[in-house]
């Protein structure tokens, strides 16, 4: 087992330049993107506290504990050769982003969250990327008894370690951090603390990059079966979502986030412009997988997504239509897919793309263009 030294020391070898000019901040690169990877193991589980409190989530975790032996290195393996190949390319990568839900939580004490978090830690330092691995906090990232010290104790200077690697100016004091790398300030929103939409609206007041992504664990604009799994997606908090989506609108912002483990890009009006939506999920279950259930386009944004998953919640099935009949109103683009893998983000200039894969697969599922 690594340690937490130890990796960190590992990490460390990855720092990268800090950007210094105007011309090396125009230069085209490009990032991994990773959805939710649930790194798990049954030995991290007080499963008498399991049992008592989350009963029926034990298969889930035996389910993610076995990914994560079975699948998750492999997948790992196929990201570290599409970085190699990048290297070579006219926007070469530079860094690896995870959108939350690093780990499965549900642990039962602070010291198996820590163990748990470690050990995931000491797994992506293993997988030798060779970049730095930022990340925002996903909800399973701080769920169970302990978690949520044990996300300050570990993942929280982790993310201030790596983030600085980028940008040696940025000030990483809790969960909401900013970065910058070229022209594109990155801006990782804490879906779990009250003071986050506030914290935005101050960082985008001062903003002077040409781009701003948003990272996000839960989706800010439904899609799905979930549709009641939105940011603010309860009728006491829908004026925070108002002011969310106007805020992403004027910042014509590309919000990158997962959750719901499936695919999907989307554009929304807000604020009098509008902004993209990318969600991606990386629990592979297998690494040739392919594309199910696969939507394109406007007329595919119905209530009839809720037919995808037809044992969720049937009782809520005519609430989360009515979330979509007024939704669309404003979705402009639409598309989804189940599917688990990973995604090149490009940016070059004024465009941003994206390369989204199936599986460990080198081959592209689907390319298209996120900046607004």
């Amino acid at each position: 087992m690594h340690s937490r030294r130890r990796f960190l020391q590992a990490c460390s070898a990855a720092a990268l330049p800090v950007v210094s000019s105007a011309a090396e901040a125009a230069k085209p690169f490009s990032f991994i993107l990773l959805g939710d990877l649930h790194y798990d193991s049954l030995a991290h589980h007080d499963l008498k506290w399991l049992d008592k409190h989350h009963g029926g989530d034990l298969s889930q975790i035996q389910n993610y504990s076995r990914l994560t032996t079975e699948v998750m290195p492999s997948m790992f393996a196929a990201v570290k050769q599409q970085i190699i190949a990048l290297r070579e390319s006219a926007a070469p990568p530079a860094f690896v982003l995870q959108v939350g839900d690093l780990v499965q939580g549900l642990c039962g004490t602070a010291e198996l969250s820590a163990q748990q978090n470690r050990e995931a830690l000491a797994f992506v330092a293993q997988a030798d990327l060779g970049l730095p691995l930022v990340f925002t906090k996903g909800n399973h990232d701080v769920t169970g008894d302990g978690a949520k010290e044990a996300f300050d104790e570990v993942l929280l200077p982790f993310m201030a370690q790596q983030a600085r690697k980028l940008d040696a100016t940025t000030t990483h004091t809790q969960a909401n951090h900013t970065l910058t790398f070229g022209e594109s300030q990155f801006a990782f929103f804490d879906a779990y603390d009250k003071s986050s939409l506030e914290w935005l609206e101050a960082v985008t007041s001062k903003r002077t990059s040409k781009h701003l992504f948003v990272i996000i664990h839960p989706p800010a604009v439904p899609y799905g079966a979930r549709a009641t799994w939105h940011l603010y997606a309860s009728e006491k908090t829908k004026a925070q979502r108002t002011k969310l989506l106007a805020v992403l609108g004027q910042q014509e912002a590309m919000v990158l986030g997962g959750h719901l483990h499936k695919f999907s890009a989307l554009t929304r009006l807000a604020g009098g412009k509008g902004f993209s939506q990318l969600a991606v999920s990386s629990v592979v279950s297998a690494l040739n997988q392919k594309p199910k259930a696969e939507l394109h386009g406007l007329a595919a944004y119905t209530g009839d997504q809720v037919n995808l998953e037809p044992k969720h919640s049937p009782e809520t099935a005519a609430q989360r239509r009515d979330i979509y009949a007024s939704e669309r109103k404003q979705v402009t683009a639409f598309e989804y897919a189940d599917t688990a893998g990973y995604a090149v983000i490009t940016v070059n200039g004024g465009q941003v793309e994206a390369a989204v894969h199936s599986g460990a697969q080198i081959a592209t599922f689907q390319s298209l263009k996120i900046s607004v």
